[in-house]
């Protein structure tokens, strides 16, 4: 495996922290394929990820594993729609969310091998209609969409309920988006952007002469041999489709589909695990696979190379993101939308690849992989903490809020709590989850047993106060405000808040 350039590249970064989200899922099936790790490790990963899943109510989850250059696992977990039968193997389809940007780097940086692009020129240069309502937006580049660090603002509504399907969607994406205002310089501060993503589209169109879609079929997914995966998943086999889950106090299917062909460079890529494995691959070899080079060694180190440093502990190459895991160098990138979560992310250190894919918004896909990893390396995996919002969260609105939060507290003193994360911010999560479905009594309460359980902490009487804010108890909300300024002088939200209060009264 040509994997000394990847290392020597990715050692110039700093630790990247990902942020673990909750998760979730129901396993009925398992399919490996021929395997050269011993026995022992792949059954503890099947039994890792099969705890995942009985904890979290997981409808479906995919995993692949490359190990020295070979697949050596395809696993399969639950079902494609869950209470179909259906299951899930390495052919099921799932929307990839925000893998489909690494895909979208590649086919920009094959344009510049063909001397059609420049990483340094301007937008506009390809794109002369392309504007925001910042004149900065003329300083924007290539290489700056590529790192996050445009300056352009983020999606706010996909539209995913309205989806575009016609190749003029990709102009016209462009051109509506002129009265958005940039949030910062260009190259100034990372802030992720999948509207400068979408731009990409039009630029790939117009220097190719063929639709994005059409560019990255002919030019990447064929010579790869990636034949259920496509940008337009109505090209694709819907008997191969999953459906995407969703958490909303209960897990339920999802009746909107996650496609807009405005959005298909950030967030529309459509694929299997079977075909997940040959992109992993491809990346893990500098661009070659199998006598096909989709890209030069030398451009794809510059995929992986870090160009901009997001924080202490984070940076991105062109789309990928670069950080270290106890110890070891990794290059990774995560997909998250409505209804899936999946994460591919290279070990090169221990010539390795995980892909994870998954049809529910909540699975935790950072901590299974990190502890596929563990395992891997010989370790035992991280415990395994089952979040509390969740939990509680499935109960509220069955057995009511005095029986749920009774279940709170027979789980904090049971032996079981060590399995839980009974944490301040899950109990905040799942309040805020409440008040963003204008649940403000339950909100309340949650809150309430918040300031009970972590009496010392600002932020938990800050949270409190808004929600009775919201609920129209402006006398509570001042109240509790006090509080949390008399603790952290400093919140600015809160005096803000109060400020408005107190004019109101």
């Amino acid at each position: 495996m040509k994997s000394n350039t990847l290392n020597k590249h990715i050692k110039m970064s700093s630790k990247l922290n990902i942020v673990s989200f909750i998760c979730c899922i129901a396993l009925l099936s398992c399919n490996t394929t021929k395997s050269n790790q011993p026995n022992a490790k792949l059954d503890s990963i099947k039994n890792c990820i099969q705890k995942y899943v009985d904890g979290y109510n997981i409808p479906g989850i995919a995993v692949g594993i490359i190990k020295d250059n070979k697949v050596i696992a395809n696993l399969g977990f639950g079902e494609k729609v869950m209470k179909s039968g259906d299951s899930i193997n390495q052919q099921s389809i799932f929307h990839m969310a925000s893998l489909s940007k690494p895909v979208t780097a590649t086919a920009i940086m094959q344009l510049v091998e063909q001397g059609k692009i420049n990483l340094d020129s301007s937008i506009t240069e390809y794109l002369p209609y392309f504007k925001l309502k910042d004149s900065a937006y003329k300083q924007i580049k290539i290489k700056d969409i590529l790192t996050h660090s445009s300056g352009m603002p983020d999606v706010n509504d996909y539209e995913w309920d309205k989806p575009q399907f016609d190749e003029g969607s990709a102009e016209r994406y462009v051109r509506s988006i002129a009265n958005e205002e940039m949030i910062a310089q260009v190259g100034e501060r990372w802030r992720y952007s999948n509207m400068a993503y979408d731009v990409l589209a039009d630029v790939v169109a117009k220097v190719s002469g063929m639709s994005f879609e059409t560019y990255v079929k002919e030019h990447i997914l064929v010579p790869l041999r990636m034949r259920n995966s496509s940008f337009i998943p109505n090209d694709l086999n819907p008997d191969l489709r999953t459906k995407g889950h969703v958490w909303d106090f209960g897990t339920s299917v999802s009746d909107i589909y996650p496609y807009n062909r405005r959005h298909a460079p950030s967030s529309c890529l459509n694929s299997t695990l079977e075909d997940m494995c040959q992109w992993a691959l491809v990346n893990l070899n500098n661009g070659e696979l199998n006598g096909n080079n989709i890209l030069k060694e030398s451009s794809h180190d510059i995929l992986f190379t870090p160009q901009f440093k997001i924080n202490e502990n984070r940076s991105i190459g062109l789309s990928w993101f670069v950080e270290d895991y106890k110890g070891m160098n990794t290059v990774s990138h995560e997909g998250s939308d409505l209804g899936y979560r999946s994460k591919i992310i290279f070990a090169p250190e221990i010539s390795s690849a995980i892909i994870i894919a998954s049809n529910y918004n909540m699975t935790p896909v950072n901590e299974i992989a990190f502890n596929i990893i563990n395992i891997l390396q010989g370790h035992e995996p991280d415990p395994i903490e089952i979040p509390i919002s969740f939990t509680i969260g499935n109960e509220i609105f069955k057995i009511g809020m005095e029986a749920s939060i009774a279940k709170y507290y027979k789980i904090k003193n049971s032996q079981e709590a060590k399995n839980y994360d009974l944490s301040e911010s899950q109990l905040n999560r799942l309040g805020y989850q409440l008040l963003r479905a204008e649940k403000y009594t339950e909100a309340i309460e949650i809150f309430k047993l918040n300031t009970k359980e972590y009496p010392n902490s600002a932020n938990v009487y800050d949270s409190l106060a808004e929600a009775y804010m919201r609920n129209g108890q402006n006398n509570l909300a001042i109240s509790f405000y006090k509080i949390t300024l008399q603790m952290n002088s400093d919140n600015d939200f809160a005096k803000k808040a109060l400020l408005e209060l107190k004019t109101q009264n």
